[in-house]
């Protein structure tokens, strides 16, 4: 490995480091372009010696530090053949140029900001994350919340996506997705509205809004205190094994997943199935038993035995937090609303502070209703204030 990967992976590091943590990130960022999403080989390499030396014997075909490592004979071999075809340093250096250009940064285990969460998938962690947005959002996963399901999903789906999320978001829980359509994006958009953080975490590179048309959405996440991810480098395309594998870090980043909507062979049994695995809670939002929409949610219910999630409250119970966190009562929720809504003109805008004042109400309380009655069109945040809609919807 050259000073100059070192260098151009050292500029993506946040704060000082010495020149041994630069030669180990800058290793760990080859390996990501090395390697497919989950090489159990590679992590094994890794985990014996470090990044840098793994590199070195990669370099020098070392039989004999592999087998030492608990790697058979055979699948040394046939990684040296995965691995040989993207050993070109052209490569490396244009990930991390592009990293450079979109400033998207490089996070290892040794920096206090990895996610802990990750290290529960073993030899198949991540060697390094390449991240969009605030690095930080990544360690609150004690207090995230996967949601995940269908692309394709109906009204209802959306609905209680945006419920859920908002609700959440609003009182502290990170939301951790996938940056989809349907399910995945109304979680996200949720929880921006609520001005709560969100994850989203992508298959291709972090520098590569996918699908494109969430772009807009992955540049809001990333610019407002959330976090973009991915583990593949920078300019690495989305790709099915991709999505399959990057379903594993959705499920480690979080404390608990919850599946909204899901066919009978969604993606999202594959999420569950990895939170399954890692002995993460499960819980899933049921849906008329008529619905081929919902059909995966009841599958994962009986056969992986996920919890019935029908509220934000049955959500905070599945993560370990006390059920009383969120008022359970529908008249507790709906004394809230009429409150901050009593403190709303359908003509003054008003700020978050006045209302607060108005409704006897916290203004993180104030702030995190303003979304989601938002998000229900029954008020509106002109820039310079909010105000409540009108019955015919005249937002003049």
């Amino acid at each position: 490995m050259t000073d100059e990967l070192c260098a151009r992976a050292a500029a993506l590091l946040d704060g000082p480091a010495d020149v041994s943590a630069h030669r180990e990130t800058a290793a760990r960022a080859v390996w990501s372009c090395l390697i497919e999403p989950g090489d159990g080989v590679a992590g094994r390499l890794i985990a014996a010696g470090g990044a840098a030396r793994a590199l070195e014997v990669v370099e020098a075909e070392d039989r004999g530090h592999a087998l030492a490592a608990g790697i058979a004979a055979r699948d040394w071999t046939k990684a040296l053949e995965r691995w040989r075809p993207r050993a070109d340093a052209a490569l490396i250096r244009s990930a991390l140029a592009t990293a450079a250009a979109a400033d998207i940064r490089l996070l290892s285990p040794a920096d206090p900001r990895w996610p802990a969460g990750l290290d529960d998938l073993g030899d198949h962690a991540p060697p390094c994350l390449w991240v969009r947005g605030a690095a930080g959002a990544l360690t609150r996963s004690q207090t995230a919340l996967a949601m995940v399901g269908a692309r394709a999903a109906t009204g209802y789906g959306e609905h209680i996506a945006t419920e859920l999320a908002a609700e959440l978001a609003a009182r502290g829980v990170s939301i951790v997705s996938g940056g989809a359509y349907g399910i995945d994006g109304a979680a996200h958009r949720a929880a921006l509205s609520a001005s709560g953080t969100t994850v989203g975490v992508l298959a291709g590179g972090a520098d590569r809004a996918y699908p494109t048309g969430n772009s807009e959405l992955i540049g809001r996440i990333a610019a407002s205190g959330g976090a973009i991810v991915s583990e593949a480098p920078c300019g690495a395309a989305p790709t099915r094994w991709r999505f399959l594998q990057r379903n594993r870090l959705i499920a480690a980043l979080a404390a608990a997943t919850v599946v909204v909507e899901a066919g009978w062979r969604s993606g999202s049994l594959n999420t569950a199935g990895h939170a399954a695995d890692l002995g993460r809670p499960l819980g899933a939002v049921p849906g008329p038993v008529t619905s081929p929409a919902s059909a995966g949610c009841h599958r994962i219910m009986r056969e992986y035995g996920a919890q019935c999630i029908t509220s934000a409250a049955d959500a905070l119970e599945l993560m370990g937090a006390a059920p009383t966190a969120i008022p359970t009562g529908e008249q507790s929720r709906t004394d809230e609303r009429t409150r901050v809504l009593d403190a709303m003109s359908f003509r003054a805008r008003r700020s978050v502070a006045q209302i607060a004042q108005l409704s006897g109400m916290s203004a993180g309380d104030v702030q995190g209703l303003l979304g989601l009655l938002a998000l229900e069109g029954l008020v509106a945040d002109g820039g310079g204030g909010w105000k409540r809609i009108p019955p015919d919807g005249d937002r003049a």
